[in-house]
């Protein structure tokens, strides 16, 4: 008798979802990378305007704090308008629902049929989907409106992760200039911490979202390090039109 070899499939370790930090992780990368970022432009932008380095740091600290309230505010205005305009929406659903139900099912059969349910199937999971009306309603938040209640956003917790991490990106542009006299040392300080710190972002970003760390890190750097000489140039535009 001959035997047959089969080939052993390799074996795939089971890696966990990053879990329930999930919906955060737009406020952190944004916060963290527009202190960053943000900082550096405005530095690079007043030491190229002529500003000495008393007034760089007092113009470093002000915009480190006002930037990190005008983002911790947009974020939570932002989610907490986001979350009301959902929860009209599903209001207006339930009111679907309770008086038009038949066309409700029937947007359920054909988000499933686009899903690519089989029609074998088809009558089977729209039944199951529809058997009650807050079955139904919780179908439709997933189906229509693509949202789950543990994805949901807190404003408060949006609010103050990217508040707090635009003034820890701040910090690598402001330090410099606790201990530096001569504004263009400072500069080279302030940006090489910057460019540290948006690679690190980089690499994070990319070990979460299981992408090219080396990719997402220079390309971090790009970003920060042609808007960081567009903005020192800008300064010099200014301080030579002003002089």
């Amino acid at each position: 008798m001959f035997s047959v070899e089969t080939e052993e499939r390799p074996v795939v370790p089971y890696v966990e979802h990053i879990g329930m930090t999930r919906q955060y992780w737009r406020d952190i990368i944004l916060g963290v990378n527009d202190g960053l970022v943000s900082m550096l432009l405005l530095v690079a932008g007043v030491v190229g305007g002529g500003l000495d380095a008393d007034q760089v740091l007092l113009t470093g600290i002000t915009g480190a704090i006002a930037g990190a309230v005008s983002m911790g505010a947009g974020e939570y205005l932002a989610t907490k308008s986001q979350d009301e305009i959902l929860t009209a929406e599903l209001n207006l659903e339930r009111t679907h629902i309770a008086n038009h139900r038949e066309m409700e099912v029937a947007q359920i059969r054909e988000m499933l049929t686009t899903m690519g349910v089989s029609s074998a199937d088809l009558d089977a999971v729209v039944a199951a989907l529809t058997r009650d009306d807050e079955t139904l309603l919780n179908a439709m938040k997933a189906l229509e409106f693509g949202v789950v209640d543990s994805e949901r956003r807190s404003p408060y917790r949006a609010m103050s992760i990217s508040g707090v991490l635009f003034l820890m990106g701040a910090l690598s542009s402001v330090i410099p200039f606790f201990f530096v006299d001569e504004t263009g040392v400072g500069l080279v300080w302030a940006a090489a911490f910057t460019a540290v710190g948006l690679f690190i972002v980089g690499m994070v970003k990319a070990a979460v979202s299981r992408s090219n760390g080396l990719v997402s890190g220079l390309e971090n750097l790009l970003i920060a390090g042609l808007g960081g000489t567009l903005a020192w140039w800008v300064g010099r535009l200014l301080d030579s039109g002003l002089n």
